[in-house]
């Protein structure tokens, strides 16, 4: 029995030693990936930084009746451009009409109080210098004169505010825009101060506003200089379709949001054709100042890992995986801002199955899957 297994124990470590004696085979190379390339070159690459923006009015003013009455009159349509000047509301006149009739007869009473205390005291005087009045009495006569002088002041300030208030009864148009709906009607009371009547807007030019960080400040106040409207503002409607003028910058917010860390720009663009309505959402497009002659590589080439970007640069056989900085993309290119060079040979194809170092042949048998980031 022992012998037995002394037998079978010594055939087991004469195999295991023929074994350990043998070599071991390694794992046949990995073949070459196959690739396609394209070359990294410069262009006159043009892009944007966009901005969401609301479409303001320059001029934009709440109607309100300093006067008290009811409304007598309307006399423009709803929604029509109003000149400026023109009469819009009527509120009942005849107690302001009233009031300003008897301020100018108080006025003519103060007036004639004034002729007669005038010639009093001219007379007074003559009569003083002939020794032949008292002076208490032209002290009296120049008192009453200085008097009446008071209460013509007096009476003129009375006719001012009494025609101010008849002017107020009509409410004209304080500019030329567009008018809204109105908020009362005809026989409607409104209250001086507090009741609105309607919000009148201009429209040509108009403005839109958008919000950019703090330390894009520089950028934007060294554009307020520039006059006349160029490229560096474009202009796109919620569809994306492009507006036809371009804007120009006009100001910078007085101050910066504490909370949010933003400051308000104001872009100003013809509006000829009214199609930039107050209130409209919209995307402001303004020019970046890194557009110009830059290195563009295939959108489709960049491969994106872990929030970082990366291409793979051909060297004869071998891939070379470089990490990258990419601007926006224009077409079906991306601007490089750093790590590729002009004539730098960018694989495009084939991305899936490559590592760092790894071989390389050019020809695809098929076209391959590729990695690609957002476009911004």
């Amino acid at each position: 029995m022992n012998r037995k297994y002394l037998l079978i124990s010594g055939t087991l470590a004469l195999l295991a030693w023929t074994a350990c004696k043998q070599p071991v085979k390694t794992n046949a190379a990995l073949p070459p990936t196959p690739v396609n390339i394209d070359t990294a070159e410069k262009m006159n690459a043009v892009y944007y930084d966009q901005f969401p923006g609301i479409v303001v009015p320059l001029n934009n003013v709440e109607l309100r009746s300093q006067v008290t009455g009811f409304i007598t009159g309307i006399t423009f349509k709803e929604g029509d451009i109003v000149q400026q000047g023109k009469v819009l509301y009527e509120i009942d006149r005849r107690k302001y009409e009233a009031a300003y009739q008897q301020a100018q007869a108080a006025l003519q009473n103060a007036q004639a109080g004034l002729v007669r205390s005038q010639k009093d005291a001219d007379r007074y005087n003559q009569l003083l210098k002939q020794d032949a009045v008292a002076r208490q009495l032209v002290d009296n006569a120049e008192a009453t004169l200085a008097t009446s002088q008071s209460q013509v002041a007096s009476a003129k300030a009375g006719v001012a505010s009494a025609k101010t208030d008849l002017d107020f009864s009509v409410i004209r148009a304080p500019f030329t825009g567009r008018i809204g709906i109105s908020q009362v009607r005809l026989g409607s009371q409104v209250t001086a101060g507090t009741t609105l009547l309607n919000t009148i807007s201009s429209e040509d030019p108009i403005a839109v506003d958008f919000v950019v960080d703090e330390n894009s400040i520089p950028r934007f106040s060294g554009m307020i200089g520039k006059t006349v409207a160029d490229s560096t503002f474009q202009l796109l409607f919620v569809g994306k379709t492009p507006y036809t003028h371009n804007g120009k910058i006009i100001v910078v917010d007085r101050g910066v949001d504490n909370q949010s860390g933003t400051i308000k720009v104001r872009v100003q663009f013809p509006n000829p054709k009214k199609e930039l309505i107050s209130g409209m959402s919209c995307t402001l497009k303004v020019l970046n100042k890194e557009s110009g002659n830059n290195v563009v590589v295939p959108y489709k080439s960049i491969v994106e890992q872990m929030g970082e970007f990366f291409v793979f640069i051909s060297q004869d056989t071998i891939a070379k995986q470089q990490r990258v900085k990419v601007g926006p993309r224009v077409n079906d290119k991306i601007v490089i801002l750093d790590g590729v060079n002009e004539g730098d040979k960018i694989i495009t194809e084939g991305l899936g199955r490559l590592r760092d170092g790894g071989k390389i042949m050019v020809g695809m048998p098929k076209k391959q899957g590729t990695g690609a980031v957002p476009a911004k």
